[in-house]
Parts: C-alpha cells; structure tokens; sequence
C-alpha cells in the first residue's frame, strides 16, 4: 500500500524540530513492505500546495498525519495550534478518498478530542511503529480494526494501549527518509531517542500519557550504529529527546562509553534530571561530545520542588550544575512559575537561585499548562480552575491566584534585566 506521512508541525523553538517519531512509524511500515513518502511541512513554503503536489504525484492509499503540538504553553497569550492541521487534513480529505489517520505526541495526550476536532477518520495513541503497520494490514485486507490497540475511532471506545518491550524490535529510519539537505549540516540538531518512558511522575507533566511510566532502552550499541550512520552523511549534532537521559546512570554511562569506544566526533545536548549525577557520567558524557545539557529543576525552593514531586532539592540542582559548568558543558535552566503553593517568598527565591548557579541560558515559564490524567488537573479540578467537563485540549493554566496580577510583570522586570533569560 502506498502511505503518505505527513508531519503538520511549523513551529521553530530553539532548534529546528525534525519529525523522529513519524520517520520512524515510516521505518517500520517500509519494513512491513509498504511505499511510504514522508512530507515534512516545517520546510516546505507553501503548505497547501506541498500537500497537493504529494498526492497527486503519490495517490496513497491511506494518509497519516503527525500532531505534535497542541498549543505554544503560553499563558500570557496563547495559540491554539490545530487549526492549520484541521486544515491539512480538510485539504486532504478533498484531493483523496484515503483514510486519515492521526498520530504524534500532542495527538496523544487527547485522543478522542483531538480526533473529533480534527474531523480525522482514525487516530493511533501512543507509539505508531507496531499499531500503524497493523492497521495498513487490516485495511489491506479488509478486516476490522477496532480491536486495534491504541486505535481511536469515532464514537467508538478504544482498545487497551500496548508499549514495545524491546525498543531494538522497532527500526531506526534512515537518514534519506527524514533528514532534509541542507547547505549547511551545522545548523541542524537531529534528534535520536535511547529510551522511552518515564516513572517520575511531576506533577504537571504529561509524559507518562504519551510514553507511559516504565522506561524501556534500545541497546546502547544499536544507538551508536545509527549516530555512526548519520555522521557519515556529515551531520555532527545529535539531540536526545529521552526526556531523562542520565535515568537510569548506569545506561548513560554504558551509552557514553559505547560512543567513545566507537571514536564518533559529534555534539550531544542532552536533557538531565539533576539527581543521581555523579562525576563519572559529566566526565563520559563531556568525552562523548556532550557539548549543552538542559536542566528542567523547574524551582529553586524546596516546597515547590516537593509540590512538583520532584526528586531533589535546590541544593543537589547546585551542585549538578556545577560539575557540568566544571566540565565545560553549557546549561539551560526552567523555571516553572506560579504554580500550587508558589507565593511571592518562593518566585523571589527561585529567582535569586536561579541567579547563583550562573547558567549560561534560563528559560522561565509562568503559568502551568494543564494536562488531563496529571496531579496538577486534579489540583485544578478541586479549586474550580477548571471543571469536570472541560475539554483541556483547549489551552487551560494554573497560576496560583495570588500572584496573578503581580507575577508576569516581576518575571518581564527580570528577563528585561538579564541577557541570559530567553
């Protein structure tokens, strides 16, 4: 069968976000013995007409569609971002008859109404590379797919969602699939994934609804096979999206000492939980290329910290941030201001701690965007921020009440104040 993928996200950050997760649902419905073409819209000028081209040069029998992201968490003036991806799938419901399917990491985290907002025919939660390929055989065959896990369908209940074991099972896509060609290979950060899953449960994040809570690794030596591969097109800079990377140490580590033994030149930025860091792994990972690391410490005061069930306490952030900067590694900082129990003592003393680890780039978010299954919807929900029948696909925040008029204009004074604040 032939399949169209689409990837609908246009939004830039601080890098270039390229599309691994819908590359590698391509991976795997080629090993599956399917034609697959990739269209990637953050680089393609005119959206409209990229869409129309593909398909009617391609004329694929089923399309997917990747959603990324649902709005740009932004309390103080937010954008609600599916719109233009209501409008993809409303262009390609016009040019062809295929199925719709919907996938990605924002679709995810609100399956059925994303999927009613969307008007897709089909939406798969959570990892495509097992279920995408499973659907193509039921509607190459004409079989019935609603006891597909993790398949959403109008009106339908879902099935129970199921997780890859063995992250080796699931292909690695190839460079020419995804990678766009560039001039100049410095500019872009290709992002690569050694696990999924995470068991720390903060209290406002939404990880576990897209990856679950049990982590699951590719083996260290299939990650270095495929950094290998895609430096040898010339790329050097590689980002990890694992959203723990040093979790557990001892896979950081042997991932580290893999890249090493293997003798790859590349640029690693990494994402760490600054707990469970010790010397040995900020020297691997400074050996292996780790050039920036970002520390989500999210508050500089213990309440808070202990709010957010997080794991550490300001101090341990200190001195984890301070082997890195010893090592030479830069470090971006966040700040996630103004939620349950922040008062003015606490932002001021976040702000004065932030101030004290001399980070190289501070990142500072005020207002916490409320996710559906997290602690803090449940906080939400019982001081009637929000009430049981809100759809929070629409863009919801918590800011604790307080602080509501004063804490967006002392955190614009700060930033304005310090260049390093992005």
């Amino acid at each position: 069968m032939k399949v169209l993928l689409v990837s609908a996200n246009t939004e830039k950050t601080s890098i270039v976000p390229l599309p691994l997760g819908l590359a590698c649902v391509a991976a795997a419905c080629r090993r599956a013995g399917h034609e697959v073409l990739l269209v990637n819209l953050m680089f393609e000028a005119d959206t409209e007409s990229a869409i129309r081209d593909s398909i009617a040069a391609f004329h694929p029998g089923v399309i997917g569609i990747s959603v990324r992201n649902i709005d740009d968490q932004n309390m103080t003036c937010p954008r609600f971002l599916l719109p233009p991806v209501r409008e993809v799938v409303a262009i390609c419901r016009t040019l062809e008859k295929a199925p719709i399917i919907l996938g990605g990491a924002g679709y995810s985290i609100f399956p059925e109404s994303a999927l009613r907002y969307l008007g897709a025919d089909m939406g798969i939660r959570g990892e495509g590379e097992t279920a995408f390929p499973a659907l193509l055989e039921c509607l190459v065959n004409g079989a019935d797919v609603g006891g597909l896990p993790g398949l959403y369908l109008p009106g339908r209940p879902p099935a129970g969602r199921t997780f890859a074991t063995h992250l080796d099972d699931l292909p690695l896509p190839e460079p020419e699939l995804w990678i766009p060609a560039v001039s100049d290979k410095d500019e872009l950060w290709i992002p690569v994934q050694g696990k999924r899953g995470c068991p720390m449960d903060c209290s406002f994040c939404s990880t576990k609804e897209i990856e679950g809570r049990r982590i699951r690794r590719r083996s260290s030596e299939a990650i270095v096979d495929w950094l290998e591969e895609v430096a040898s097109r010339g790329f050097r800079n590689f980002v990890f999206v694992d959203s723990t990377f040093n979790i557990p140490p001892s896979y950081a580590k042997e991932l580290c000492r893999a890249i090493l033994q293997r003798g790859l030149d590349i640029n690693l930025w990494c994402i760490v939980y600054p707990k469970w860091v010790d010397r040995e792994v900020v020297e691997l990972m400074a050996r292996a290329g780790c050039r920036h690391v970002s520390l989500g410490f999210e508050s500089g005061s213990d309440s808070l910290l202990g709010s957010f069930n997080k794991r550490f306490k300001a101090e341990e952030v200190r001195t984890v941030s301070g082997m890195f900067a010893e090592a030479g590694i830069r470090r971006t900082g966040f700040l996630l201001l103004g939620g349950p129990g922040e008062t003015r003592e606490t932002t001021e003393e976040s702000l004065s701690f932030a101030d004290s680890l001399d980070l190289d780039a501070l990142k500072i978010t005020v207002g916490l965007r409320i996710y559906p299954g997290t602690a803090l919807a449940a906080t939400a929900l019982a001081e009637g921020v929000i009430q049981p029948d809100d759809d929070l696909l629409w863009p919801g925040f918590y800011l604790a009440p307080p602080l509501r008029e004063w804490l967006p204009e002392r955190i614009a004074d700060y930033g304005n104040s310090r260049s390093s604040v992005m």
